[in-house]
């Protein structure tokens, strides 16, 4: 299964990308070039700068695409699958959401959305996969508490490598 995570070096993909490896999945990484080198560190099979290429451009196509990051045409994107590709999109804004289901109309294609819901045997499942060494936290920064607003103002540059961790004293 070929696998392409657009936004991969931020908190859900750099999960994303080590998820599918471990399910056995060729995975191509897009994010920005300061992220590359860490994306092959956590499994990367190919990295894409998408400052300098368009994944939606060239002839590869995609059994999964998970869109984080909401830059590229949903409609580009679901072109960019394989016949019974799927699309998932996380945190859609509702024309992208619609311009996807148009794009996947008359096909296989499948467009789907990722929920926030959260299920007690998924969590105990990832934290096994963390415990055995299988899945691995990217953690960028540290705040304490007080600095909550910094963290917050950090995330919002999109230039941190995986996730933000805020200590509570």
């Amino acid at each position: 299964m070929r696998v392409l995570v657009n936004g991969a070096g931020g908190s859900f993909g750099t999960y994303a990308v080590q998820l599918a490896k471990l399910l056995g999945a060729q995975v191509t990484a897009v994010d920005s070039a300061p992220k590359l080198e860490m994306l092959r560190t956590i499994g990367a099979d190919r990295v894409i700068d998408y400052a300098h290429e368009d994944f939606t451009d060239g002839p590869e196509t995609y059994d999964v695409i998970f869109d984080v990051v909401r830059n590229a045409p949903s409609g580009r994107m679901v072109r960019s699958l394989t016949e019974n590709g799927c699309l998932l999109m996380a945190n859609p804004g509702f024309l992208q959401i619609v311009r996807a289901k148009w794009a996947s109309r008359g096909s296989k294609k499948r467009v789907s959305i990722a929920g926030s819901g959260v299920a007690s045997e998924d969590l105990a499942y990832l934290a096994g996969l963390v415990d055995a060494g299988k899945l691995r936290p990217v953690i960028d920064r540290c705040f304490p508490f007080e600095q909550m607003a910094e963290a917050h103002r950090y995330a919002e540059t999109g230039q941190k490598l995986g996730n933000i961790v805020v200590t509570v004293a």
